[in-house]
């Protein structure tokens, strides 16, 4: 199981305005501290930690954050709607878009996607394969 995935930030407001246009929406609470951003799932008391956390930081190294190459974070949401709400939510946030959202019938014909980078160049991946949900817009 992935316990977390950082993604490295240079401008941690930025990154701030950019991702809580995203995970709140996909209940993920925010904790900030001088290391930068924390992401997690609510857990009830008594429960174990529903993973993963999602962290944006300045890297631990002190220098500049930079973009992977090949590399993606996703994040599942309930339905197409919100993949679009999320979508647009982001790229007014800074965001950049790397792919509008829609069916990607290579991945399965319920997969419903959209990919941006976030204003550091981080691609990341909104997408919902509700079963119950058409398989076409509405």
């Amino acid at each position: 199981m992935i316990a977390y995935v950082t993604v490295g930030a240079n401008d941690i407001s930025q990154a701030k305005r950019f991702y809580n246009a995203i995970l709140p929406s996909l209940g993920y609470a925010l904790t900030e501290n001088h290391e930068g951003l924390s992401y997690s799932l609510p857990v009830p008391q008594g429960e174990t930690p529903v993973f993963p956390d999602f962290y944006v930081k300045p890297p631990f190294d002190g220098q500049p954050a930079s973009v992977g190459n090949g590399n993606m974070v996703a994040f599942q949401a309930p339905s197409q709607h919100m993949v679009r709400d999320l979508h647009t939510s982001a790229l007014k946030a800074g965001g950049v878009n790397e792919g509008d959202p829609g069916f990607r019938e290579a991945y399965s014909p319920t997969f419903y996607v959209a990919y941006l980078r976030d204003p550091e160049g981080n691609k990341i991946a909104l997408f919902s394969s509700n079963p119950n949900e058409p398989t076409r817009d509405e």
